[in-house]
């Protein structure tokens, strides 16, 4: 039994070395770490435990290109798998996508979010040998590569998916990352395409390289592709970390409620400061956000793309909460294409993992021109539409300023979209537009005709604002606006907002499921 388990311990230290030494040094020369070494640093110590690293073990390929197993984070189960660029590149063959195929599917029955670490070229292109097939020489082929997407479906809404990007992801090898919950890439190290500069050359005659085609910047400011841009692999582990202790364990549950030492009562006086009384006077919504939620403490996605809309993770009197808010400081906080999948996507994770929602609003509308309608501007926004009104999860919408046109729909300020709760500050306005570009399109004739245009058209703005910009009658007028409240009260009325409605009941229909206008 001593030679026994001796001979086992030689076979694991050797398999654990993957395609060896000389390729891992390689591996560190190009500024990236080994898979293991991936694992260990994003798990709590001597957690991991790894599954089927002997596949093909004899063949000189241990593990076939990809490591799998489950540990744990912050004391949390989890499963995960790295490529293993050291061998065979990290291709994807039929031994490999059994694993990759078999280590959701495990996810998925447990119940536990899944962290991919991807680092792989995509289908294999080799002839290698396929355990039981008639041709032991089979060319692996998409197939093989493919059956993950199916498992990313199944999981999707049911256990957390994170992805990172760790290397050169080419072909399929991105469709998997690009179906999970978020991704991360690293500066200079990460890069996603569906064909390479090589192939791009050869076909289109095009010069370009592969980080001008699908760099981590450019999947994290034009194509909204990617959610984090980071400084490097330890960073990326520490900021998934991070995400993770937002998220629950799987649709059943809810995130961990957080000890803050946040005064749930506090004040937030601050904020009078923070938001201009004119509306058309711009400020950077990220303060508001700090003021009001626990010990300023904001996680945002997608920070570089469509930032006229913000999103993001934080705590509320230990709750996890999921921020929507306009940016003022950015196209004015008008909403777009882009901006419209960037919401829309955010409310439908939170809605499937139990996060509920608060809306802070101030917006002048969708963003008008030929540019945004030839884009798609009423099907891209009819999503949020979509995801605002199937959202059964606890809603809160706060209106800090104005909201004009069809952003009140956007926003969930209009009822009939299911918000439990709307409030109002002193400085709020609801209406078609705001109320100068009103009187210069209704009075437009009369003003010119007036004796004093510059009087007329001042005295006329007034009464449109005492008219449909008051908040007073608003709230006078209306059942949907629950109250308005001052700026210092914010906070206070989330938390007790929040305690109200946090279990409040869902009815759905009976149904296999929308279909939202992709």
């Amino acid at each position: 039994m001593k030679e026994r388990i001796k001979r086992l311990r030689e076979v694991k230290k050797t398999a654990s070395m993957g395609g060896g030494a000389e390729k891992i040094a390689k591996e560190h020369e190009k500024g990236k770490l080994s898979a293991r070494e991936r694992i260990n640093l994003l798990l709590d110590p001597d957690s991991f435990n790894e599954f089927n690293m002997l596949v093909k073990y004899r063949m000189g390929a241990p593990g076939d290109g990809i490591v799998v197993g489950h540990g744990t984070i912050d004391g949390r189960r989890i499963c995960v798998f790295a490529h293993d660029a050291t061998v065979m590149g990290g291709s994807q063959g039929y031994m490999h996508g059994r694993k990759l195929y078999k280590i959701h599917e495990m996810a998925l029955d447990m119940g536990v979010p899944l962290i991919g670490l991807n680092d792989s070229p995509g289908a294999r292109v080799i002839r290698h040998e396929v355990a039981g097939s008639d041709d032991p020489y089979r060319v692996s082929d998409e197939k093989h590569a493919g059956v993950v997407f199916f498992m990313n479906a199944r999981c999707s809404g049911v256990v957390p998916q994170i992805s990172a990007i760790l290397g050169n992801c080419t072909g399929g090898s991105v469709y998997s990352p690009a179906l999970t919950d978020f991704i991360f890439m690293v500066d200079g190290l990460s890069h996603m395409c569906i064909t390479g500069p090589r192939v791009i050359k050869s076909v289109m005659h095009e010069d370009v390289t592969l980080e001008e085609l699908g760099g981590a910047k450019i999947h994290c400011q034009v194509t909204g592709v990617a959610d984090f841009r980071v400084k490097s692999e330890e960073d990326c582990m520490a900021n998934i970390r991070k995400l993770l202790s937002y998220l629950p364990q799987n649709c059943t549950t809810r995130p961990e409620r957080k000890d803050t030492q946040d005064d749930p009562g506090r004040m937030t006086a601050m904020l009078e400061e923070i938001v201009p009384e004119q509306p058309t006077q711009g400020y950077d919504m990220h303060r508001v956000i700090e003021t009001i939620v626990d010990e300023g403490d904001f996680f945002e996605i997608k920070r570089e793309f469509a930032g006229e809309i913000i999103v993001g993770f934080a705590h509320i009197d230990g709750r996890v909460v999921g921020i929507v808010a306009n940016q003022p400081m950015v196209k004015a906080g008008c909403m777009s294409v882009d901006s419209s999948d960037k919401q829309a996507r955010f409310i439908r994770f939170c809605d499937a993992f139990n996060i509920p929602i608060v809306l802070l609003v101030d917006t002048p509308g969708y963003l008008p021109g030929k540019g945004q309608e030839h884009a798609g501007i009423i099907r891209h926004g009819a999503k949020v539409l979509y995801a605002l009104s199937e959202a059964t999860v606890p809603k809160i919408a706060i209106l800090l300023r104005k909201v004009y046109g069809g952003a009140a729909l956007g926003m969930g300020i209009m009822p009939g979209f299911g918000t439990d709760l709307i409030f109002g500050w002193p400085t709020a306005e609801v209406g078609a537009m705001g109320a100068a570009q009103a009187v210069d399109l209704f009075y437009g004739d009369e003003i010119k005709k007036a004796q004093d245009p510059q009087e007329y058209r001042e005295r006329k703005i007034q009464d449109y604002k005492d008219l449909y910009a008051d908040p007073l009658a608003l709230a006078s007028d209306v059942t949907w606006v629950q109250d308005i409240i001052e700026p210092a009260e914010t906070r206070r009325c989330l938390v007790r907002s929040l305690n109200l409605i946090e279990n409040k009941g869902i009815t759905r229909n009976a149904r296999r499921h929308g279909n939202i206008p992709l």
